[in-house]
């Protein structure tokens, strides 16, 4: 299916990406903008830009809470927009608040196994609540608090270990389709 035929099924439809943190959201979403000639906004580096500091700061100096509610902010503000591919942070779904927002567009779950996410952020120190002894252990229970919460998403995109951003971009624009409404004017009655 063409990019024009999607974009014209989206109707501008925001496209809001959630999943635990290394599962390619700020990769994969710029090239979904990309093919839709939509915008791109990864929520954590505007938190950032709020702030004028870094999450890890944020979470060292001001405490998850304080982290959670500008976030909560920013996605507010995001949600308001239209054509946009929006990267969230990891725990975006841990409050209820969040979902009213993000039920504004829909919601693409990137969902990478615990195998996969352990490769993906092993040595990584820019994310706060990595930063401890068993990094498999601490996945390990992040995925399983917040995965029935990601199964509250429009589609959940299973990702594989061999699958590049690219080719995950392809795969998510051939199915958007199929999750959106026909849209039936009242002509055709």
């Amino acid at each position: 299916m063409g990019q024009n035929l999607i974009k014209e099924q989206l109707q501008g439809v925001n496209l809001f990406l959630i999943g635990m943190m290394g599962s390619g959201k700020s990769t994969v979403g710029p090239l979904l903008a990309e093919q839709l000639g939509y915008r791109f906004f990864d929520a954590d580096v505007l938190i950032e830009r709020v702030a004028g500091k870094a999450i890890a700061d944020i979470f060292a100096e001001d405490g998850e809470d304080t982290f959670r509610d500008l976030e909560t902010e920013v996605l507010g503000h995001l949600a308001a927009q239209t054509r946009s591919v929006i990267a969230t942070g990891g725990g975006v779904v841990l409050r209820r608040q969040n979902w009213s927002y993000l039920h504004h567009g829909l919601v693409i779950w990137l969902d990478g196994s615990l195998e996969l996410l352990l490769t993906r952020l092993q040595g990584d120190e820019g994310r706060p609540l990595l930063q401890v002894e068993n990094l498999e252990e601490r996945l390990g229970d992040l995925i399983t608090q917040r995965q029935p919460l990601y199964a509250q998403a429009d589609l959940r995109f299973p990702l594989q270990a061999d699958q590049d951003p690219p080719a995950i971009a392809a795969e998510l624009l051939a199915i958007i389709p199929g999750l959106l409404k026909p849209q039936c004017s009242a002509e055709q009655n």
